[in-house]
This record gives C-alpha cells, sequence and structure tokens, in this order.
C-alpha cells in the first residue's frame, strides 16, 4: 500500500525564491505545502547578510514581485533592513508563517520509485515525507573561507561579510579586509571613515560603474501611487536592469553594448581616483560582464583616504598579528574580514545536499559527470517530482523577483497537469532537457563570457566544466516560454495507488 505524504508539497529555503514560490503555490490552489529553512528568519540573503552598507544591487522598483510593490522604499536602490521587512512582510501578508519550519536544514532527499515520493532527512534528525519538492535554496548562501595558510593562528577578531558579528566594535581599529567583490564594494566605504586603518587586499579589480541612486522624497514616493505609476517604474527599471546585465551578457556578439559600458566604468574610476597608481591598480583587464560588476557612488573613492591601503601583492599567509604578502610585509590587522563570497557551482552547494533520484541516481555526481544542466533551470531527467527555482540555465541576469516568479509559473503548470492527469510522477524527457541545454550551448558564442576576455576574472560564473550555466535568453523569453512551454517535455505518470492530498 502507498504511503500517505506529510505534505504534497515541500519548498526548501525560505528566501524570496521560496516565499514567491510558496506565494504563487498558494494562488494556485496547491495549498498542502511546508516551508523549511535553515535560519531563524525568513529572507534568505538579506536574512544573513547585514554587514555595513548592505543595500539591492539593482533598483527597488524592480527589486520587488511584480503582485506586491512598494511605496515605501527609502532609496532608490533599497538598504538591506528594508528588503529583509520585506520578506517579513510577506510572509505574513500571504499567510505563509503557520507552514513555515525554521531552524531546520535538510541535509537529504531520497526518491521513492514505487510510491514516487521523497523523503527529507532534517538536521533534527527526523524525516519528511512529499510527494514534491520546490528547491529554492538559492546559490548565494554558503560563504566560501579562502584557503590561505594560517588564517585559524590569527588572534584577532575574523568574520565573513555574510555572518557579520555586530558586536565587534570597528572604531579606532586596523582592519584588514580580503575581496573586492559586490559585497566588498558596500562594506568598504561603510566602514572606512570610522577605523583607524582599513587595508584592502585585491585579486581582481571590479569593475565599477556609478550608481543612479537617490533617497525617495515623499513626493517621489506619493508619485507613485499614482493609478499606473508603479507598473511605469517596474517597467523603466526593468529595462535598465535587462541592458546593464543580460543584454551585454548573452547578445554581446551581436550588440555589443558591454564596450560603451566599459568606457563608462574607465570615466567614472578618472573621476573617482586621483592616484594615477592606485587608479590602474584598480582597473579590470576583463571585459566588462565576465564577472559580476558593481554599482557605487562611494568605493572608489574610498581609496582617496590617507587611512586606507590597496594592497595587490599576493597574500602569503595570515599571521598571529595581520597579513602577510609575497614581498614580505607584514600588514597588521586587528579585525580579519573575509569579502571573500560564496561556493556557487562547487561540490556541497550545486546541489546544496545529497539527492538521490529515480534508480538512485546521484544529483552531485549526474552534474559532476554530464555538466551542469536543468530544463530552462527547473527540472533534471532521473529526478522526477524535484523542481528548482533558478537551477543551472536559470538565471539570465534580470531580476531575481522576475526570474523567480516567471520559474514559479512554470512549476504550477507542471503542477496543475499531474493534478489533471491524477499523475504521482512528473519528470521532464531526457530529450527535452537535450534540446535545452543544445539550445543554451549553441546561443553561447554571443555570450560576453565567451566572446571577450575573461581569463583574468577570477569569476564565480564558470564551473568546473568551463561553462557558464547562465540561461541565454532576453528576459521576455524566458517569460514567454514560461507560459507556453509544451507539457509533453513532461512524462507525467500515476503510482499504482493514489491517494490524493
Amino acid at each position: 500500500m502507498s504511503r500517505t505524504p506529510d505534505h504534497e508539497i515541500v519548498v526548501i529555503g525560505a528566501g524570496f525564491s521560496g516565499i514567491g514560490a510558496a506565494i504563487g503555490l498558494d494562488k494556485a490552489g496547491f495549498t498542502d505545502f511546508l516551508i523549511i529553512e535553515e535560519g531563524d528568519g525568513v529572507g534568505g540573503a538579506w536574512h544573513w547578510n547585514t554587514y555595513p552598507g548592505v543595500a539591492v544591487d539593482i533598483p527597488s522598483f524592480s527589486y520587488q514581485f511584480s503582485f506586491d510593490q512598494r511605496d515605501t522604499w527609502s532609496r532608490v536602490y533599497a538598504p538591506g533592513q528594508e528588503l529583509k521587512a520585506y520578506a517579513e512582510d510577506c510572509t505574513d501578508e500571504y499567510g505563509l508563517r503557520g507552514r513555515l519550519r525554521l531552524g531546520t536544514r535538510v541535509v537529504g532527499a531520497t526518491f521513492d520509485d514505487t510510491d514516487h515520493l521523497w523523503t527529507l532527512t532534517t538536521s533534527a534528525g527526523d524525516e519528511v515525507v512529499t510527494r514534491f519538492i520546490v528547491g529554492a535554496t538559492g546559490v548565494l548562501t554558503q560563504p566560501k573561507p579562502p584557503s590561505i595558510p594560517g588564517l585559524d593562528d590569527f588572534t584577532g577578531t575574523v568574520m565573513h561579510t555574510a555572518r557579520w558579528d555586530h558586536d565587534v566594535d570597528l572604531r579606532g581599529k586596523r582592519v584588514a579586509i580580503i575581496g573586492t567583490g559586490a559585497s566588498a564594494v558596500q562594506v568598504i566605504p561603510s566602514i572606512a571613515p570610522e577605523v583607524e586603518h582599513l587595508t584592502v587586499f585585491q585579486r581582481t579589480p571590479i569593475w565599477c560603474l556609478p550608481k543612479p541612486d537617490a533617497p525617495m522624497s515623499r513626493a517621489a514616493r506619493g508619485a507613485l501611487r499614482i493609478p499606473g505609476a508603479k507598473r511605469v517604474s517596474r517597467l523603466i527599471s526593468q529595462a535598465y536592469v535587462e541592458l546593464n546585465f543580460a543584454i551585454p551578457a548573452h547578445f554581446e556578439g551581436v550588440v555589443p553594448i558591454a564596450r560603451a559600458g566599459e568606457r563608462i566604468g574607465r570615466k567614472h574610476l578618472a573621476k573617482s581616483v586621483h592616484d594615477p597608481v592606485v587608479r590602474e591598480k584598480l582597473t579590470p583587464r576583463y571585459s566588462l560582464g565576465c564577472k559580476r560588476p558593481s554599482f557605487s557612488n562611494e568605493y572608489l573613492p574610498t581609496f582617496n583616504r590617507e587611512n586606507v591601503t590597496l594592497e595587490t601583492d599576493d597574500i602569503q599567509g595570515i599571521t598571529a598579528a595581520g597579513v602577510l604578502t609575497a614581498s614580505g610585509t607584514e600588514h597588521a590587522a586587528d579585525v580579519l574580514i573575509l569579502a571573500t563570497g560564496f561556493k556557487v557551482f562547487e561540490v556541497g552547494n550545486m546541489p546544496p545536499f545529497p539527492i538521490k533520484g529515480a534508480g538512485g541516481r546521484d544529483l552531485e555526481t549526474f552534474w559532476l559527470e554530464n555538466r551542469f544542466q536543468a530544463y530552462q533551470g527547473v527540472s533534471v531527467p532521473g529526478f522526477p517530482n524535484f523542481f528548482s527555482i533558478l537551477g543551472p540555465y536559470g538565471f539570465n541576469g534580470s531580476s531575481y523577483f522576475n526570474l523567480i516568479e516567471t520559474q514559479t509559473r512554470h512549476i504550477v503548470r507542471c503542477l496543475r497537469e499531474a493534478r489533471r492527469r491524477s499523475a504521482t510522477r512528473v519528470e521532464i524527457t531526457e530529450q527535452a532537457n537535450a534540446e535545452y541545454f543544445a539550445k543554451m550551448l549553441g546561443r553561447r558564442h554571443n555570450q560576453v563570457f565567451f566572446t571577450g576576455s575573461c581569463a583574468d576574472a577570477n569569476s564565480y560564473y564558470f564551473d568546473v566544466h568551463g561553462d557558464v550555466p547562465f540561461r541565454a535568453s532576453a528576459t521576455l523569453e524566458t517569460m514567454w516560454t514560461s507560459r507556453r512551454f509544451d507539457l509533453s517535455a513532461y512524462d507525467f505518470t500515476a503510482a499504482d495507488v493514489y491517494a490524493p492530498a
């Protein structure tokens, strides 16, 4: 006799991907779901990342759900605490709180070929049985400490930007920060005025472009309440985001917009940094788009401060008192900040826990042997009833919120068809997946990752296979296909004994 699942659907992750997926499921009539979240609060990246200066890197008009647009943002680029509050508000307003299990990490998932059920093992030592899984764990979630000798020998305070310790007072301290990625671009100008001295260790300079940010005045917020104003502001913002990443990244071979962006970046650098030697060190030697660019009006001018040093010499190791470079110079520090990013396309993060699909197939092994792939970023053959939000070849560089809604729409279509057919197993076909994968690879000759100069970018976009598993599509195409893809791409079957949820 077939087992009865604890829930029809389990959503793993309560960041905005999980929140958006849960809202979409609920609206579509799939109400028997549980959200499992490792943290003690919702918001994902905005729950974990609380470092000084944390804020969105695209306009807030885009960085919100289309069905819940706010007119209360304090700035065009909202600070992190407002996004965290937005996540909490959405959780309450859409009735998700009672279907949320916090402080629990999923540590394994196994599919039963007979009953067509997934068994999830949790960090609490129990199991949760479900018919379907929606993986919404994101990719920028697991901090990646640097592999530097002596890190454990440092006698001062060490913290990663994604796990900021607010009990540490930086005032008057000698601070060393390793990394100049997106987080560092926000942290560095925020802490430089209060520390005694800040030493920034840079391996690869980042493309930094002007940030069209400003406070949202009372008049501006009032204007957003005019009928249709939010829709127009979102449309303009989406177009801005599309032109700043999606189009340059995926269509550089057709429309070389990235080169224009590089000119803007160099002009911004020349205007912001006075010392020509420092300016040269901050100049990227790779094409714009090879790695995640940043937008800031404060980052580059910070290197004009007398108490800020930019160090580009290789780090040889960490000592008890500071950071030792290859030239033999020891930079003394009281606090060491690791702005070294996250595990992305790496073992232990993709997937974030062991997943055993049909016939015991291991997802991590499948990707290592066959390259990262997933049909429209959602489904992988051999892993029925398992759907991802922004899996491989799902992210195209547009607003995460727009993509979350797009992928949720895809998943809901599959679940509705399964319900219509009384199917208990939904699996993407090998043929549909292979055709989609070939389509993505067939477009990459126009992507900046393969047409530009990316060899010196040290970009986490590239996986162990040398691929960049981003969706080579304009945003409008992703929206269209989520509504129109042929459901025959999936196989729908029923277990011998079917007990509807």
